[in-house]
């Protein structure tokens, strides 16, 4: 029995690299149908605002396709896994590797470090190119796919509360007193929660204070009627502040950059632990890529003759599946304030450690 970690070094290479391109096969497959799939039922959308053509439908996947890459490595390396492990059990190299006296850690090490390296340019590919392309198509999307102000601060979809009052906006652009609000809508409320009146406008600037609408039109509920009310202010009791704080996307921001907002929050006395979870996330996502070959690797012991290796290839599957299935569930408790941010994010991660360690070490170790 070798006490190295690692086979040798020829070994190493083998394997690292029939795995590593098994994983980028199966990514590329992955992408390009779930992109098929994505840009048949968007481009409708996309096609439907005039002046639309084929530059826009490229550059809607140009920005969709970061998202599915960084979501669907796990799951690439887990299928590259099951389909590498299950070659090597039908040729035999797994029992030559382990008749030379290699156990099983040592026959999954080279796995495992090619998974790590996947791990972490997922998580510096999710930092430089997801976050920014995450955060340019929801606002795309939120300008229900037109022209989009060139701001790299765009944030889609904002509701802010004024005492009973909502103001929200499609799209926030900018930042301080320079801050500008698209397709604005304000919901004027009485105390017990019922509506007043709805006024919708085209834009918001701040006024200080308050927030200015040009060419605002006004509902009002109890006579439903609607009359051109020109300009008016609104919401004087939000600040630009505010508004900055109510706009943090986690999925849209860095590591560090969603660090700093939580700390802002927390200096405002709001509630953090939904970004906590996130953040911790961000961590605990890209390396669940390394856990992959540990769940998978009851697919590679066991005689191939046995007609037992078809059931094994489930059983590593099944236990990759439920660990995805088990960090949604946990990340949405922690989302919650169901479960602690760092149980939330890490919890998962250590569970299916110890059933993969454990599975491996019972039935072959």
């Amino acid at each position: 029995m070798q006490m190295d970690f690692f086979p040798s070094p020829t070994l190493t290479r083998y394997l690292a690299r029939m795995f590593a391109a098994r994983i980028l096969a199966v990514l590329v497959m992955l992408v390009l149908v779930l992109m098929a799939l994505d840009l048949l039922a968007s481009s409708g959308k996309i096609l439907a605002v005039e002046g639309n053509g084929e530059a826009e439908l490229w550059t809607y996947v140009s920005l969709r396709v970061p998202q599915l890459v960084a979501q669907f490595v796990p799951y690439s390396v887990l299928l590259a896994t099951i389909i590498a492990l299950v070659t090597l059990n039908q040729n035999s190299e797994v029992i030559s590797m382990k008749a030379a006296g290699l156990s099983a850690h040592q026959v999954l090490s080279p796995l495992l470090l090619t998974a790590i390296v996947v791990s972490v340019l997922n998580f510096a590919f999710n930092e430089r190119v997801v976050t920014r392309a995450t955060a340019t198509l929801k606002a795309w999307e939120a300008a229900e796919f037109g022209p989009v102000p060139p701001d790299s601060g765009v944030k889609a979809n904002v509701y802010l509360t004024d005492g009973h009052n909502i103001l929200s906006a499609a799209t926030v652009t900018g930042s301080g007193s320079g801050i500008t609000l698209k397709d604005v809508t304000w919901y004027g409320r009485s105390p017990d929660g019922r509506l007043r009146e709805q006024v919708r406008a085209p834009g918001a600037t701040y006024a200080a204070p308050g927030w200015r609408l040009d060419n605002a039109i006004g509902f009002d509920v109890e006579t439903a009627s609607s009359k051109q009310l020109g300009t008016v202010t609104v919401g004087e009791l939000l600040t630009p502040q505010q508004i900055e704080l109510e706009t943090v996307d986690a999925d849209a921001q860095s590591f560090i950059a969603l660090w700093k907002s939580i700390k802002s929050y927390e200096a405002a006395g709001r509630r953090t632990s939904e970004l906590w979870s996130k953040w911790w996330h961000k961590l605990s996502g890209p390396l669940s890529a390394a856990l992959m070959p540990l769940l998978g690797a009851v697919a590679a012991f066991g005689l191939a003759r046995s007609g037992q290796l078809f059931l094994r290839a489930i059983i590593g599957m099944a236990l990759g599946f439920a660990f995805f299935v088990v960090d949604n569930a946990a990340l949405a408790m922690g989302s919650f304030g169901g479960y602690p941010p760092l149980l939330a994010a890490w919890g998962p991660f250590l569970l299916f450690l110890l059933v993969g360690e454990t599975v491996l070490i019972r039935t072959e170790e």
